[in-house]
């Protein structure tokens, strides 16, 4: 079964018509070196490879910057499979489409020199036939997302039928009609966040001034939000839920938890989890009881008319 894959070409597109034309994606992030022999099956045992070289090659950055490149870098080269679809911005409002034919090849003192070839379509995508949660997914922030929850509606806008206006792809969240309301909610967050109680004590994870903590992958999925205490000794997980949580959500942020744990922080930093829903229930409730290191906040959505 084909997967979808979302694949930045160089900061915003720079390199997208060299890619097209030379009918290949990729990328580097300043790892110059043929990754032929090192692209394990499991992306961790490359990242642990990998992510002491790339800290040697941008000294001050971070654990959470390392394994996002170096993650990207495996799923360009390895996680991707031949005959997965990739949709690639041009930065003008569309996306080339292409099908992924070849194995990793490494192309020295070339652009992106870590490369796959594809074959493109000759029809692109336009951003606004998406759906909203297509759009959000496609615009997340990271060189590559996989956004395979989407391929119904991918396969209808290659086919050129527009896509319905609500689609949910969360079975965590109990009432889709909510989801449909509120599927805005993570960027009201991220635009207004200084404005939360959670903007007080934390920031949203930045580097170089880009917020990388949107859609952050790890080994289980996406987390939502990565934010990190004003005193850099916390990290914060959020998961975000538009309608009500299930109790489900309480082993999902666990996991993402534990990667963050076991993976990016740095030595004396802690990490913290907070469900942001609309509403909860008994089950949650229990479930919170024993886990100290999560919390659960609720959203409330005001709607008002005003005579012109």
């Amino acid at each position: 079964m084909k997967s979808y894959y979302r694949v930045m070409l160089g900061a915003k597109s720079v390199y997208v018509d060299d890619c097209v034309k030379g009918n290949f994606i990729g990328v580097s992030f300043s790892i110059l070196q043929d990754l032929t022999q090192d692209l394990t099956d499991n992306w961790r045992d490359f990242n642990k490879q990998y992510i002491p070289i790339w800290l040697s090659n941008h000294p001050g950055k971070s654990k959470v910057a390392a394994g996002l490149s170096c993650g990207a870098i495996w799923t360009v080269s390895k996680g991707i499979k031949k005959g997965d679809i990739v949709l690639s911005p041009n930065g003008s409002g569309s996306y080339y489409v292409g099908e992924v034919l070849g194995d990793y090849e490494y192309h020295p003192n070339e652009i992106l020199p870590h490369r796959r070839t594809v074959k493109w379509n000759d029809e692109t995508i336009d951003r606004a036939n998406m759906t909203d949660a297509l759009k959000n997914s496609t615009g997340s922030i990271g060189t590559v997302s996989n956004i395979t929850s989407y391929a119904k509606e991918i396969e209808s806008l290659i086919g050129d039928n527009k896509a319905p206006s609500i689609i949910s792809n969360d079975p965590t969240i109990e009432d889709p009609s909510v989801f449909a309301l509120e599927k805005h909610l993570e960027d009201f967050l991220v635009a207004n966040w200084k404005q939360t109680d959670l903007g007080k004590s934390y920031d949203l994870y930045e580097e170089d001034g880009e917020m990388i903590g949107k859609q952050y992958p790890c080994d289980t999925g996406f987390i939502d939000l990565l934010a990190i205490s004003k005193n850099r000794k916390e990290l914060l997980v959020i998961e975000l839920k538009k309608g009500r949580a299930s109790d489900s959500v309480i082993g999902q942020i666990q996991r993402y938890m534990g990667y963050v744990l076991e993976e990016l922080a740095e030595k004396g930093q802690t990490v913290r989890g907070i469900i942001i829903a609309l509403d909860d229930d008994l089950r949650i409730k229990r479930a919170l009881v024993v886990a100290p290191s999560i919390s659960f906040y609720r959203y409330q959505v005001s709607f008002k008319l005003f005579r012109a």
